[in-house]
């Protein structure tokens, strides 16, 4: 391992941020195209998978805040002892990715089972994926920096992390879903490889790091910091935006558009493949206007881009082709700039070295509760409102392409107006 942490060129950013691959490997089907494919595939009502996704995502959410205070027990211990436990993590996380797309047959013919199944492979894997995913992002944080510093290690994190999603998008098609755990498997030994050769961060003092985790009311400190509510509540807000169409998108694509089930990967890949390449440029942005106005010009750029594909039906693929792709360009500013942001305030109170593993954990915390409403409210709702999966009636198609596209523009609004409040109107 790297004893410095003050240099990041390119060499320690993709050591460090290889790891973001396999996670987002993981992250796609598991918060994208799970409901999409029990629903379809193995004819779970979207009551039934709403509520089992909603627990089990509100459950892994409570836990976060807990893996934050044990990741920063780790990083007082020492950075090997986050490299073993991280690898341990990563192994639990490719096992249950594995156990629940692969239900035994006598588990599938019944249907109370099935979800009890579901439900304790999805529970191994969120758990997992939250823990590897705290233990990487406070090794970032820790490794401190100006704007522009902290933007890079986010930014390799999340670029790699595209990446990965990307392949999540196309490799189960191509090659199978067999194959595609496989390969998971092999990412996942070697972004551990690579992160064990990262710069690491500077140990504190050890009455500071020991003393950090110690006691409730550390798990309780990043609240008491007004930067971090502030920048919680937008992040919360925004969030949910972009919970709801990512939930949903398969639907809108199938039903709404019509689309040939060959073009559901174009979309998902031109979307991300164009928020990884906007990246470098947001990142210029940032050096010109800072962290906070770049990600609201991300913002407007997406309510823009939504309110247009409220306008599509069947057979507009290609207008949504360009919807996917300005979209993924939004995105890349809510990929790196958040926790950019969030960075700057562990730095800013003085907590770097000490409570990262706090903040990320209520920052996982919050990222969860985002997707666990998203699935568990919008899916229930939509089949309240007349909405099912294959419905081509006009009522259902307009309730779906409100849920879609206009629920999350009314969420931007509310989130652009927040970060204008908080964090935008205080920064010279």
């Amino acid at each position: 391992m790297h004893t410095s942490a003050q240099a990041f060129d390119w060499r320690a950013g993709w050591r460090y941020g290889l790891m973001g691959l396999p996670l987002a490997f993981v992250a796609l089907p598991l918060y994208v195209l799970l409901p999409n494919h029990y629903a379809r595939e193995f004819g779970l009502s979207l009551a039934s998978l709403g509520a089992l996704l909603l627990a089990v995502r509100l459950f892994d959410a409570v836990i976060d805040p807990w893996l934050g205070r044990w990741s920063d027990r780790l990083f007082a211990h020492s950075p090997a002892a986050v490299l073993r436990w991280g690898a341990l993590a990563a192994a639990a996380l490719c096992a249950g990715f594995a156990l629940m797309f692969f239900p035994p047959a006598e588990v599938t013919a019944a249907n109370t089972r099935f979800l009890v199944w579901l439900g304790l492979s999805l529970l191994l894997t969120t758990v997992a994926y939250s823990a590897l995913s705290i233990l990487h992002q406070a090794w970032g944080a820790r490794l401190g920096g100006n704007e522009a510093k902290r933007s890079r290690v986010v930014a390799w994190r999340e670029g790699l992390g595209l990446a990965g999603v990307v392949l999540a998008s196309i490799l189960p098609l191509a090659v199978g879903i067999p194959a595609a755990v496989a390969i998971l498997w092999i990412a996942s030994m070697v972004a551990w490889l690579a992160w064990c050769s990262a710069p690491v961060p500077l140990r504190q003092a050890a009455s500071l790091a020991t003393g950090a985790w110690r006691g409730a009311s550390g798990l309780w400190l990043p609240w008491s910091r007004p930067g971090f509510r502030a920048l919680m509540a937008v992040f919360l807000v925004n969030g949910i935006a972009s919970a709801v169409p990512a939930t949903l998108i398969l639907f809108f694509v199938q039903d709404r558009l019509q689309a040939p089930a060959a073009m559901v990967p174009l979309f998902l890949g031109g979307y991300f493949v164009c928020a990884a390449l906007a990246l470098p440029l947001w990142l210029k942005v940032v050096g010109r206007i800072g962290l906070s106005r770049t990600w609201g010009l991300g913002m407007a750029l997406a309510l823009a881009v939504f309110g247009f594909a409220a306008q599509l039906g069947a057979g507009d693929n290609l207008a949504f082709g360009v919807v996917c792709a300005l979209s993924g360009v939004a995105m890349g500013t809510d990929l790196a700039l958040p926790a950019a942001l969030l960075n700057g305030q562990i730095e800013v109170h003085g907590d770097r070295g000490q409570s990262e593993g706090a903040y990320l954990g209520w920052w996982a915390f919050a990222s969860k509760l985002n997707l666990a409403l998203a699935a568990g409210l919008a899916l229930p709702l939509l089949g309240v409102f007349g909405y099912a999966p294959g419905a081509r009636d006009a009522q259902a198609l307009a309730t779906l392409t409100w849920a879609y596209c206009l629920l999350p523009c009314a969420l931007k609004t509310l989130a652009l107006a927040l970060l204008y409040a908080t964090l935008i109107r205080k920064t010279p």
